[in-house]
C-alpha cells in the first residue's frame, strides 16, 4: 500500500469515528442550570432542548427575573454541551495518534 493510501485510510477511519462520535453526543443529555438550580434546561448533546423545568419560588419574581434566568440556564446547557464535544474530538485525536491540542482548519478552536 503507498502512501497516498494508507493516509487516504486514516482519513476515511477518522471521519467515521468523528461520525460516531456525534452520534454517542447526540443521545447525551446535559443539563445547564441558573439561580442556584431554581431553573433548569435539558438539552440532547446535539442541542435540542428536552426540557425545562422552573421551581415553584421563582413565579413570585418579576418576568425579568425568571425570563434572565431561563436564558443563563440555556447558556449554560450551551456551554456544557460543547465542552462534552470539546472533550469528545480531542479524545478521538489521541486514539487517532495526534496531540489532544492538534486544531485542523475546519475544526472549531
Amino acid at each position: 500500500m503507498n502512501p497516498f493510501e494508507n493516509m487516504m485510510k486514516q482519513a476515511q477511519k477518522m471521519q467515521e469515528d468523528l461520525k460516531k462520535a456525534q452520534q454517542e453526543l447526540s443521545c447525551l443529555k446535559v443539563i445547564g442550570e441558573a439561580g442556584a438550580g431554581l431553573v433548569k434546561v435539558t438539552v440532547t448533546g446535539s442541542g435540542d432542548t428536552l426540557g425545562i423545568e422552573i421551581d415553584d419560588s421563582v413565579y413570585s419574581e418579576s418576568k425579568t427575573v425568571l425570563q434572565d434566568l431561563i436564558v443563563a440556564a440555556c447558556n449554560d446547557a450551551k456551554t456544557k454541551r460543547e465542552r462534552l464535544n470539546n472533550e469528545k474530538i480531542k479524545q478521538q485525536m489521541v486514539n487517532l495518534g495526534l496531540p489532544a491540542n492538534f486544531n485542523f482548519p475546519f475544526m472549531p478552536t
